[in-house]
């Protein structure tokens, strides 16, 4: 079990800029992580990966604003979100994914709340 601890959310207008980070506990250089979102009345959904090499993928909601970068040595994986929209607005989470199915492996942390509203 590896505790990952995210930070970063707040309120924004529509059309900013907001960056997120998963801080974990141990290592997880070797693990594929996952960006993930819950919006209000939502199941919880996949943002992104990315891989222990760093490549990532990224759902269609958000391809093209949203950028996943991790840095191992901190530990530490970043979510980078520009043009946001009111439907980004959710509890963002992360954790390891599994390369087979890309679920998540560890227990869930409190996430971040991000709410972008006029």
């Amino acid at each position: 079990q590896v505790q990952l601890v995210e930070s970063g959310g707040g309120l924004v207008q529509p059309g900013g800029s907001l960056r997120l980070s998963c801080v974990a506990s141990g290592f997880f250089n070797m693990y594929a992580m996952g960006w993930y979102r819950q919006a209000p009345g939502k199941q919880r959904e996949l943002v992104g990966t990315i891989t222990s090499g760093g490549s990532t993928n990224y759902a269609d909601s958000v391809k093209g604003r949203f950028t996943i970068s991790r840095d191992n040595a901190k530990n530490t994986v970043y979510l980078q979100m520009n043009s946001l929209k009111p439907e980004d607005t959710a509890v963002y989470y992360c954790n390891r994914n599994r390369r087979t199915d890309w679920g998540p492996i560890d227990s869930w942390g409190q996430g971040t709340q991000v709410t972008v509203s006029s």
